[in-house]
């Protein structure tokens, strides 16, 4: 399993981003959550297979209809155990 933390900034809140995020996540089979920040952008904590991580995070760069991305940041994480996949 790998873990990561994503923060993606631009137009990402009030377009559905952490809903689409989820809807991935599910398909993926990533367990963690999404979160809009109070500065703008969504944080996204993600666990799964590698393949299913970059999967996730080739999606992040554009997400949903209505979204403008600028940026993607991942941060590697150590594996934390996660069940489920929330939006918060």
């Amino acid at each position: 399993m790998a873990c990561a933390r994503f923060h993606v900034s631009g137009h990402v809140q009030g377009v559905s981003f952490r809903a689409g995020t989820r809807a991935q996540a599910v398909r993926l089979r990533i367990n963690g959550h999404a979160r809009n920040l109070r500065d703008g952008r969504v944080e996204v904590l993600a666990e799964g297979s590698p393949e299913a991580l970059h999967q996730l995070e080739q999606w992040l760069h554009h997400g949903p209809i209505g979204a403008r991305v600028d940026e993607v940041v991942r941060e590697d994480l150590e594996e934390q155990a996660l069940q489920g996949f929330y939006t918060r």
